[in-house]
């Protein structure tokens, strides 16, 4: 049989992006990080190197974005600057078979490449990629990665971090790493480096205010300093590091403790634990799991040696459970644990929490800052995503939009509007045995006929 050989001679590597190529085809480098400046050919990068990889020995391979719709934007339905499509790097000779519901490639030789979300990592459960590339790691969720390491290290694969930075996150942690191991191939570079835009539009873009220079600085110069642009919290929580106020936060064993939730079923579960004393706020601890069931969390605060206090949750409390019949109320009543509710004219139990919007509620975080103390180790999981929770912004229009963005961030930020809007519940108030009263007299008539699991 005649050998055929195929020139992939569409993508020619700019100079700056050759060291990632060779650190993975050439050095033999499993980790490598790439930072690097928006714009700078990230993407055509790792996809060809994909490409390079899947045609020298059959393997499987993963590449991840923040969400799915991400990856469907920026590359299964791209085209590049000269008008062809990303996914014609690939020679359409070799390709098998494509799934575009599935954003899936079979080429010839048997080699599989798959375009998938953070958000939905799980998707990836029994499967055995060889390569893996993590596109914009610093918006994603980090547990995608922690899931899929064990894979790799069994495995022998690559994994590759493409990203810009987004504050001190997940990727900031990762680059510190990088920096101190061997095994890793570390790469920053800054506009100064790549020189892929000319130097002149990014002063017209700060002349004309097209871009803050916070925005620019990150954007363009990989800078981690200066927090993440569109930010809500972040200068607030640098304001309380400077005041001492995010440290060791010992919990007084003679105050209550407080809870707050943020309910998911198929997303997070995120439990704020905090005291009041006085006036001042102690955020103390934090829990954060997912796909559990109400049992598993309930038994975590069970657990914790505190004297609890009340437990708050959102309006969504109500709903019914799949399968069981009962509301999220109801069924942790019946675990033992007693959310705060109040009784509707129609007798049905709500969260006690007002229903604000969330811009009224981030307002409502950003003031209680000031009376806030939080413990830097119990709650590292929450500071991070307070740091990190922000505006969204339109690629297209070059602004941010007036809303959240909805990430791995969202969830201790929604639990933390709901700890500002508790305050004025953990005061004195109606008692739970009062509310207990109301709910019995609504729903079952008489408080004779209450349940045993209310009494």
């Amino acid at each position: 049989m005649d050998e055929q050989r195929l020139v992939l001679d569409r993508f020619v590597p700019r100079p700056y992006q050759l060291p990632i190529i060779e650190a993975i085809e050439s050095k033999g480098y499993r980790h490598v990080l790439a930072i690097m400046p928006r714009r700078a050919g990230k993407d055509i990068t790792g996809f060809n190197i994909c490409i390079r990889a899947m045609l020298r020995k059959v393997m499987v391979i993963y590449y991840i974005f923040p969400t799915y719709s991400q990856g469907k934007k920026i590359l299964w339905d791209s085209i590049t600057n000269t008008g062809e499509k990303i996914l014609d790097y690939i020679p359409k000779e070799l390709i098998e078979s494509m799934n575009s519901q599935e954003m899936k490639i079979k080429l010839t030789n048997g080699s599989l490449f798959q375009i998938v979300g953070s958000d939905n990592y799980d998707s990836l459960m029994g499967t055995n990629p060889q390569g893996v590339v993590f596109s914009e790691y610093s918006l994603q969720d980090p547990r995608a990665y922690q899931y899929i390491r064990p894979i790799l290290t069994a495995n022998k694969g690559w994994a590759l971090f493409l990203s810009t930075p987004r504050g001190k996150n997940h990727l900031w942690e990762l680059y510190n790493i990088a920096l101190q191991s061997p095994s890793w191939f570390c790469y920053k570079l800054t506009l100064d480096d790549t020189q892929h835009i000319p130097l002149a539009e990014i002063q017209r873009e700060r002349e004309e205010g097209i871009m803050s220079e916070d925005l620019i600085q990150q954007e363009y110069y990989t800078s981690f300093s200066l927090g993440v642009e569109g930010s809500y919290y972040s200068k607030y929580l640098a304001q309380m590091r400077v005041n001492g106020r995010i440290g060791i936060v010992p919990w007084e064993n003679g105050i209550q403790v407080h809870s707050v939730w943020d309910i998911g079923h198929a997303d997070s579960t995120c439990i704020i634990m905090y005291q009041i004393c006085g006036q001042t706020i102690r955020i103390i601890d934090c829990y954060e799991n997912n796909k559990q069931g109400l049992e598993h969390y309930v038994d975590v605060i069970k657990n914790k040696p505190y004297s609890w206090g009340k437990h708050f949750a959102p309006h969504d409390i109500s709903v019914t459970e799949w399968g069981s019949g009962i509301s999220r109320l109801e069924k942790a009543r019946q675990l033992g644990l007693k959310f705060e509710y109040k009784i509707d004219k129609n007798g049905r139990a709500r969260s006690v929490l007002p229903d604000l919007s969330i811009m009224d509620g981030i307002e409502a975080v950003r003031s209680m800052f000031s009376r806030c103390w939080i413990d830097e180790e119990k709650c590292a999981g929450l500071l991070k995503a307070l740091e990190n929770y922000r505006q969204e912004y339109d690629i297209k229009l070059r602004v941010y939009n007036n809303k959240p963005l909805h990430n791995w961030a969202s969830h201790y930020a929604d639990s933390a509007r709901y700890l500002a809007l508790s305050l004025p519940r953990t005061r004195d108030g109606v008692t739970k045995e009062e509310l207990d009263n109301q709910f019995a007299r609504a729903v079952y008539g008489t408080e004779g006929n209450l349940p045993p699991f209310f009494r």
